[in-house]
């Protein structure tokens, strides 16, 4: 059993945390592309035939609930420091470290108002804030891919518009950056527009896309990707923009689709389904109408409307669930809601459980996922009492179970044994936290007894 307590408190601490690392897995010699120097552990049992992931070990119950699933599942894995204070010591070379291994990774999201110690000894906020944006650049993330219920939003990174003065707008013919406040990455968009199109191809999903372009000037070279991606394939499009964004942009989308490779359209004169070009806005309400008829879509988004869509997909269904207790509580019916919401075959919770994956132009994808109240429930546990007598449930580790998971699975694809074994693991896990949860640390120790290792 590894010392979760131990750790949690050095980490509280500020005491050395890669040492005790060190004691706990092997150096190795696995190396992230570019980085000889990195500090790379490996663990699990590496001798089964199980293409192994990396885990950033990141910080609170991001780091303590990965120890502890790795450590219950026995699968080969790789992991890198990335808790915040060595972030801020290293002066962020640990986000290049994991951006680069060249292998599927699973990242958590990290605390971006985290306070480190700075190297004369005051208190600051950690460098980078959060790490995001800087992993997101070193990694050659071009978009992440959030699945929700019925709704899978495809997000351009960074892609931030907008910008409205069309007399300094311009992209650069050598990056592609389409010149603006935001800088948006037009290669980027190219690559997040052919993922969305060739997802809505092979699941026949009903295609959105989120863009204004008759009003943001970026948009405006993003549409016209789109369009120039269209053009030759059996995409029917229902909703159009009032403008031809290519004919319209068409000098700066050439610069553009100058700097892609010359196959990137390769195949997609056979790409079929239906797309439906709205302005951002019309999205959010869309969406609502789609989550509540079980409408399967797929959208496309720049990211700073992506990122308020899937605030919204997060948000909207404990207020959907709500509406509906008021209603049943007014015709004076003894239904419950929440058995309700399942049975009528809604699967979004509250946004807890929504994963992403950030797919990178070069290497398999990131699976990433985001911690909410982590640091405030670590104190708890710290202090001793992790239920405030009673109040406060414990730690809900499941997500990581979940995450590793999907990360095994797509790194493994094909192998239905694994599969089968992993959803055979999430049997056991909800076995042991229905009802009343455990607490973190006997929760682990239960887990640890009843999962045998693949072999």
């Amino acid at each position: 059993m590894i010392d979760l307590l131990k750790i949690a408190k050095t980490e509280a601490d500020g005491g050395d945390l890669q040492q005790i690392f060190d004691n706990i897995y092997e150096k190795s010699d696995m190396r992230p592309n570019g980085y000889p120097d990195a500090i790379v552990w490996k663990g699990g049992n590496h001798n089964i035939k199980i293409n192994p992931i990396a885990h950033s070990l990141t910080d609170a119950f991001a780091l303590l609930g990965t120890i502890a699933a790795i450590d219950v599942l026995g699968l080969p894995f790789y992991a890198l420091p990335m808790w915040s204070q060595i972030r801020h010591d290293l002066k962020l070379a640990p986000l290049s470290w994991f951006g680069n291994m060249p292998i599927t990774s699973i990242k958590w999201s990290t605390a971006g108002d985290a306070y480190v110690r700075d190297h004369d000894g005051s208190k600051v906020v950690v460098m980078g804030k959060s790490g995001n944006a800087p992993l997101r650049t070193q990694a050659g993330v071009y978009c992440n891919v959030r699945p929700y219920g019925t709704i899978t939003v495809v997000r351009c990174m960074p892609c931030l518009p907008y910008s409205q003065d069309k007399s300094v707008f311009n992209v650069d013919p050598k990056t592609g950056i389409i010149h603006s406040e935001m800088n948006t990455p037009g290669i980027q968009m190219a690559y997040a527009a052919r993922l969305f199109l060739k997802m809505v191809h092979e699941t026949q999903k009903l295609g959105r896309v989120a863009f204004k372009p008759t009003q943001a000037m970026e948009d405006g070279i993003n549409a016209g990707l789109l369009t120039w991606l269209l053009e030759g394939t059996q995409f029917k499009i229902g909703r159009r923009w009032a403008v031809n964004a290519y004919d319209e942009h068409k000098e700066n989308v050439d610069k553009i689709i100058a700097l892609l490779p010359p196959d990137f359209k390769d195949g997609m004169s056979e790409w079929s389904g239906q797309i439906e070009q709205h302005i951002a806005d019309t999205n959010y309400g869309l969406l609502l109408w789609d989550l509540i008829n079980h409408q399967d879509t797929v959208v496309l988004s720049t990211d700073l409307d992506g990122d308020r869509l899937t605030d919204l997909l997060a948000d909207v269904s404990d207020p959907l669930r709500y509406f509906g207790s008021r209603i049943i509580k007014k015709l004076n019916s003894k239904a419950h809601m929440d058995y309700l919401w399942n049975e009528m075959g809604y699967t979004t919770g509250n946004g807890r459980d929504m994963t992403s994956v950030m797919y990178r132009m070069d290497g398999p994808p990131i699976h990433e996922q985001t911690l909410g109240s982590a640091d405030a429930m670590l104190l708890r546990l710290l202090d001793g009492d992790e239920t405030v007598g009673g109040t406060k449930k414990p730690y809900d580790p499941r997500i990581h179970f979940v995450l590793i998971r999907d990360a095994y699975i797509d790194a493994n694809p094909g192998n239905k044994e694994l599969e089968k074994w992993l959803d055979g693991i999430l049997n056991k896990f909800d076995n042991i936290y229905s009802g009343d949860r455990p607490g973190f640390i006997e929760g682990y120790e239960k887990l640890k007894d009843a999962i045998k290792p693949f072999e």
